[in-house]
């Protein structure tokens, strides 16, 4: 691949910014498919956004960056940069991409649904559900339960640092083990190899094991796979038809999406970049293998944090966010089952999740009665897009005040 020639492509900044007519305001939001012709609108927070936007491909040197906006107002897109830096393909909103952490959202209401089903318990033990697949090197199954993993209090290993497994995904050796695939199984036993980080509920630590678990405990409950479970239960009722499980040995994308770009993690300034919009997403599974488009998880988010998906005794559990310790996590940051929230410097609190996988990393957050959200992505992995969403949210939620 020729990288000079990507980076002057990817250098070359497009600008894009629309949004519904008025008249369709209410369906927008609340899940009318049909959408009126986009036209421009200006305001001071979605200018902001747009320089954000601007400065990603500009500055950071990304491929392209969009981001969605649904409010009481309607839709707003605004893009820049490229889908594809060998045609200069511009960014779409339809697109598909890698959400590689918030599927946990997705998991995490699954187990939910379940638990308000009565057809598990968020006390359950893991041994209750996976009898035998957890134990070894101080690893107790029996004090385990469904709550410590979807609140990341299991203590367990987090297998996506195990280094076998990073000298596979990051770095050079990440073209050769693409299409490597995993089963649950093995990553949890990759997991466990290794020591507990601390007993269960003692801590809080940032673990993929965990959400590979509920996973299996979500197949193991329904009998059926934790594809079509996200189908069945959250996809199709809510029309996300952009939204899906991959399934075995399905490497791209389904839909329309822009090219995926990697240094594979690597921080060195010439670091070479390559198309890794092909991979098997296998090792990340149910804790991050899904593919989205920002409409579906404004959607996906508006409907969650409105309080229509989970009953309020399972929205207040998936909410019962606490502060990440320092260091560990995205600064600031609290956690919930599957949800996090982060306050701006309105004041304002804001709830969603991000994600990052090779060649992308997204963020989705809202207001806490799912009315104001912007869904956020990049088709790159350097160069800090964390602190470029989180600019994206500063803009978007300034004229938010605390709840």
């Amino acid at each position: 691949m020729d990288v000079g020639r990507e980076r002057a492509s990817a250098g070359r900044v497009r600008r894009r910014s629309v949004i519904p007519t008025g008249k369709n305001v209410t369906g927008a939001h609340r899940g009318d498919r049909r959408m009126t012709k986009p036209v421009p609108q200006q305001t001071s927070s979605r200018a902001a956004v747009q320089e954000v936007l601007d400065r990603a491909v500009s500055g950071a040197g990304l491929p392209g960056m969009v981001a969605e906006v649904q409010d009481r107002r309607g839709r707003w897109f605004g893009a820049a940069g490229v889908a594809d830096t060998a045609t200069g393909r511009e960014r779409l909103p339809e697109e598909q991409y890698r959400i590689g952490s918030t599927t946990k959202t997705f998991t995490a209401t699954l187990a939910l649904l379940l638990a308000a089903e009565r057809r598990l318990s968020l006390d359950d033990t893991v041994e209750r559900w996976l009898p035998g697949l957890v134990e070894g090197n101080g690893n107790d199954a029996d004090a385990i339960t469904v709550r410590h993993l979807l609140g990341m209090t299991s203590g367990l290993f987090n297998y996506s640092v195990d280094e076998g497994l990073l000298s596979r995904h990051y770095g050079p050796a990440f073209l050769e083990h693409r299409y490597d695939r995993f089963s649950p199984e093995q990553l949890v036993e990759i997991a466990t190899t290794h020591a507990p980080d601390f007993a269960p509920g003692d801590g809080w630590t940032y673990s993929n094991t965990g959400y590979i678990l509920v996973g299996l405990i979500i197949e193991r409950v329904t009998g059926r796979t934790f594809a079509h479970q996200v189908e069945q239960r959250i996809a199709r009722p809510l029309e996300l038809t952009g939204t899906y499980v991959p399934g075995d040995d399905e490497h791209g994308l389904r839909g329309p999406h822009a090219r995926l770009y990697s240094k594979n993690f690597l921080t060195a300034p010439d670091a070479e970049v390559h198309d890794v919009t092909e991979l098997d997403a296998s090792f990340a599974w149910s804790a991050g293998g899904m593919v989205s488009t920002a409409g579906d998880l404004n959607r996906f988010f508006a409907e969650l944090l409105g309080g229509r998906l989970l009953p309020p005794a399972q929205q207040e559990e998936m909410f019962a966010a606490r502060p990440t310790p320092e260091g560990k996590w995205i600064p600031g940051a609290s956690y919930g089952l599957g949800m996090s929230s982060m306050t701006v410097s309105s004041g304002a609190k804001v709830w969603g999740m991000g994600g990052a996988i090779n060649g992308s990393f997204c963020y989705t957050y809202g207001t806490r009665d799912g009315e104001h959200l912007v869904a956020q992505s990049v088709n790159g992995d350097w160069n800090d897009p964390i602190g470029l969403f989180t600019q994206v949210l500063e803009a978007e939620f300034a004229d938010e005040r605390p709840a």
